[in-house]
């Protein structure tokens, strides 16, 4: 069981917190390319070098939650139960990611997002930087036996999977529509050499 974090602890992630919480809605109030580092450290009452501490740029505020989702997607990999499929486990976690990213409230930032060139670059490296993790724990998993091609692949199939499913109409069917395809992809790459 893992201890509770400490007071030091609790009060930075509440900073860190705070921090986000006002850069998204003084994004969402102004526009993004509105609003400044400085902007946010002064509506969250803390100084431009706070920010810094917790976030390493302005487009990090938008996806505070990015090293979180690159864990739990590593966790579908190294947290699964004993001789639980790789897919379904994927499937679960990037079902959860989808949900998470469409639930009410979640279309003003996506069009924020989708608006801005600099969230959209961010995004994208950091949906490559989210596979090449991905891949690395399946590589790392004597039990899955593919080769590090196939893990790359699949894990890019995956994280692509989270990008479409969250922008269609039926997220929860888009889910089941690709992972259907990385089903098939990972049985064809069968164990490697």
């Amino acid at each position: 069981m893992t201890a509770p974090p400490g007071r030091r602890a609790r009060k930075k992630a509440a900073t860190r917190q705070k921090i986000a919480d006002t850069a998204l809605r003084l994004f969402l109030e102004r526009g993004y390319d509105a609003v400044g580092i400085r902007d946010v450290a002064a509506a969250a009452d803390v100084a431009v070098t706070t920010v810094f501490a917790h976030f390493a740029s302005k487009e990090a505020l938008v996806f505070e939650q990015d090293e979180d989702f690159e864990q739990r997607f590593t966790q579908a990999v190294t947290g699964r139960a004993p001789h639980e499929p790789l897919i379904p486990a994927l499937r679960r976690e990037v079902l959860a990611l989808v949900r998470h990213c469409t639930a009410e409230g979640a279309a003003p930032i996506w069009r924020m997002i989708d608006g801005s060139p600099a969230l959209r670059q961010y995004e994208e490296s950091m949906r490559l930087r989210h596979a090449e993790s991905l891949a690395v724990a399946m590589a790392a998993d004597p039990g899955l036996a593919r080769t590090t091609m196939a893990c790359r692949t699949i894990a890019r199939f995956a994280i692509d999977a989270y990008s479409l499913a969250r922008a269609a109409a039926d997220p929860d069917a888009a889910v089941d529509e690709i992972f259907r395809m990385i089903e098939a992809a990972w049985e064809v790459t069968g164990p490697g050499e």
